[in-house]
């Protein structure tokens, strides 16, 4: 009875709009007055569990993301993306979800794309003809594509808190990125029919040569950035903190003195932000960590794959009840706070059905994802209205349509297909699936 009144107690408190770490903590107090558990004991875990080198790479791909949004670096890449699909009808579309894209392997924060590429975006769109509502729902679609599109800081968070390796849950996220941008840039084309959409003028192949030359040389130094990244992850050169680390000692001189737009107190206010962020997320994480580690002690995960296995003993089915519950977590928290909670919860249920640790990454990304863009809470949908100027009962018609024909297929492909997680894995750690 006192778990069930604590997950009441963190529900609720999500559901009216308490900060989460608060959320977290009355839910602890409770359990922890209820079962007359030594909350010093409790509170030493949790600095233990938080007090780890992994954990230094979120707060540096943060600054990162920070960094780049203020110093114009995506800029750099929209401009390129443009030169080669730009010119059709759909093609600013494609250029914010490919943009999203990239921008989100650098970044890895799904608030930090939506941020940067909205607020680059939503202008020119606007002034194509595609109605704010539109712009607002696609660009909300396509940022989560930064929980995917390695490096991502949510799989960092998933690899620490399941003991898994950071490599191995990075690629099995990559095919299902790519797949979402796919079915994200063909839901857009066939969408944009019903807009009034304004091209820009073909120009001559001589003209049209020059200006890409011309895009690409200036997006080459963002572009390194996640070359640098990645490559010297899969290379085994540098872990995933040290990658981190790099990223933000590259994005600094490159947003102060390729881009220029790192001038005055545009990296005071980077230092500024990243510093609140990663406060705020540290906070999280500790009263994530007690509260998750209270419900293990409780053998909470036990009793929810026992309850589970009582209804069915089908895989399938399991995995679709799974999938539900963590598209209503991603409904009511963030990321973060959801990789953290139900990473605990529901490792140990899927793991009992044959499922492998590194395909459950995938399947977390993507649930995660779409439930940050699923109302009724839908975080990042409401984010989105805010930076383009969208009603929200403008963009739930699109958004629907988005998450049924985009989202939806790539958790069932992810879900049920293990190849596609699993096959980069494989070719890259193949003693991690011995």
């Amino acid at each position: 009875m006192g778990t069930i009144i604590s997950v009441l107690l963190l529900v609720g408190g999500l559901v009216i709009g308490m900060p989460i770490p608060y959320a977290f903590g009355a839910a602890f107090i409770w359990i922890t007055c209820f079962f007359g558990m030594n909350p010093n004991t409790l509170l030493a875990s949790g600095y233990t569990q938080i007090n780890s080198t992994i954990l230094l790479a979120i707060p540096l791909f943060v600054l990162a993301g920070k960094v780049m949004e203020k110093g114009h670096i995506g800029d750099a890449l929209i401009g390129l993306v443009e030169r080669f699909v730009g010119r059709f009808k759909s093609g600013l579309g494609a250029v914010s979800v490919i943009t999203s894209a990239v921008f989100g392997s650098i970044s890895g924060s799904a608030s930090a794309t939506l941020s940067c590429i909205g607020a680059l975006m939503e202008p020119r769109m606007t002034a194509a003809g595609y109605s704010k509502g539109y712009t607002a729902a696609l660009l909300a679609a396509a940022c989560p594509l930064g929980l995917l599109i390695p490096p991502s800081s949510a799989q960092v968070l998933y690899a620490w808190s399941s003991g898994t390796s950071v490599l191995a849950c990075f690629t099995a996220t990559i095919v299902p990125g790519l797949i979402l941008v796919t079915l994200l840039c063909l839901v857009n084309a066939v969408m944009c029919r019903r807009f009034d959409i304004v091209c820009a003028a073909p120009e001559p192949p001589a003209e049209w040569g020059r200006n890409t030359v011309k895009a690409t040389l200036r997006a080459i130094p963002a572009m390194i950035m996640p070359i640098i990244i990645l490559g010297g992850i899969y290379g085994g050169v540098m872990t995933a903190t040290e990658a981190a680390a790099i990223s933000v000692a590259y994005a600094i001189p490159c947003g102060m003195f390729i881009y220029k737009g790192l001038k005055g107190d545009g990296l005071r206010q980077a230092l500024t932000e990243s510093s609140c962020t990663t406060g705020v997320i540290m906070v999280m994480f500790f009263m994530v960590m007690i509260f998750s580690k209270l419900l293990t002690m409780q053998n909470i995960p036990a009793q929810i794959a026992a309850a589970l296995l009582s209804i069915t003993d089908n895989k399938y089915l399991i995995l679709l009840m799974v999938n539900i519950f963590m598209v209503i977590i991603g409904m009511l928290m963030d990321d973060t706070s959801g990789i953290l909670l139900s990473t605990p919860i529901l490792l140990p249920i899927v793991t009992s059905i044959g499922i492998h640790p590194v395909h459950f990454a995938a399947i977390l990304g993507v649930n995660l994802g779409m439930g940050n863009i699923t109302p009724p809470t839908a975080p990042m949908l409401y984010l989105s209205g805010r930076v383009c100027g969208a009603k929200i009962n403008k963009m739930l018609s699109p958004t629907m349509i988005f998450i049924i024909f985009a989202w939806i297929p790539t958790l069932l492909l992810t879900t049920y297909i293990p190849a596609v997680a699993t096959f980069l894995p494989k070719m890259l750690l193949p003693g991690l699936f011995a």
